[in-house]
């Protein structure tokens, strides 16, 4: 029979001490049988650990131990039964909870994580999510994250990466104009609250990226991805780090830009961008794949940001303006 492992040391009782008032917090009530498989101890282990337990607290203001100073256990159970129901509790109530506002923004946050396709320990992240609901110092707010239309189009393109074969979808630019493509995906990543997916595109010859909620009717090909191909390390190595990348973004735009809004222009602004003091702004280069991009970026940014050339990109983002303007007093 394999022997249970022993507590030789002060530390390691202490540390094994902590760990099984939290766990007896947690459950409630527990059998010794129960505690002692959980621990991987034998159960002569587990009842010398609560003897221990029931002799163990913080002095009071008087600087003596109280019978409240101590933790305390259900001697009933315990002596008749074998399980163990911790009464009262030293310190552990103290100690600082999350705020009713926390605890919701962290399960607004575990929600989202839990409608994730490649989310594949969902129990964990219920279990993790009914702990923060009963630990926070007040009642949470009811918070519900909705799935996003893109997670069907999402598993597909992540099996078409994991498995090798080539993606076929209808995509629609920023102009409104819809193309069939054909693409060997790459990666997939997330900035914000969209989803990008880096691949290289067959009949172009190069590396693209395409926004999920752009792509309709997306499907795996019965074609491999070509591994082969002469320039396929190539590829790779332009799938770095940053979303875009120049060959994608050809039209160079400066701008002068309030510099507390230089970050939020993300993925525009390469790192190695020079950027210029303009008074109380900066000016930068950033680079957009057409003008469309642009309006994107300054409507996220008012008043923030000012195009200062091509001229085609003023007048572009000018009309836009104009228009939205003309069509919101209508």
């Amino acid at each position: 029979m394999a022997e249970h492992p022993r507590l030789p040391h002060a530390q390691d009782k202490l540390a094994f001490l902590l760990s099984l008032v939290a766990y007896l917090r947690d459950r409630g009530r527990v059998s010794v049988a129960e505690a002692a498989a959980h621990f991987d101890v034998d159960a002569a282990q587990i009842r010398e650990a609560v003897r221990l337990l029931v002799v163990t607290g913080v002095p009071g203001t008087t600087k003596a131990y109280q019978p409240d100073d101590l933790f305390d256990i259900a001697w009933d159970d315990f002596e008749q039964d074998d399980i163990i129901v911790l009464t009262n509790l030293v310190a552990i109530e103290d100690a600082p909870r999350l705020s009713a506002r926390e605890a919701s923004a962290l399960i607004a946050g575990l929600q989202y994580l839990a409608a994730l396709p490649e989310a594949s320990d969902r129990a964990a992240i219920a279990s993790l999510t009914d702990k923060l609901s009963r630990g926070a110092s007040g009642a949470i707010s009811a918070v519900s994250i909705e799935a996003s239309t893109d997670d069907g189009a999402l598993a597909i393109i992540r099996s078409a990466v994991e498995d090798g074969r080539r993606l076929a979808f209808w995509y629609r630019n920023a102009k409104g104009e819809g193309h069939e493509r054909r693409v060997e995906p790459l990666r997939v990543d997330s900035v914000d609250n969209d989803w990008y997916l880096r691949g290289w595109d067959v009949e172009r010859e190069a590396v693209r990226t395409y926004r999920l909620d752009r792509m309709s009717e997306v499907r795996v090909l019965d074609e491999a991805a070509d591994t082969g191909r002469p320039a396929a390390a190539a590829v790779h190595r332009l799938v770095d780090d940053r979303l875009f990348n120049d060959a994608e973004a050809s039209v160079v735009v400066t701008l002068e830009v309030v510099p507390a809004a230089l970050p939020l222009l993300g993925e525009f602004v390469s790192d190695d961008a020079d950027i210029a003091a303009a008074g109380d702004r900066v000016r930068v280069e950033t680079r957009v794949a057409h003008f469309h991009t642009l309006k994107r970026q300054v409507a996220a940014l008012p008043g923030l940001v000012e195009v200062l050339s091509p001229p085609e990109a003023r007048e572009a983002v000018r009309a836009w303006a104009r228009d939205a303007r003309a069509a919101y007093d209508a």
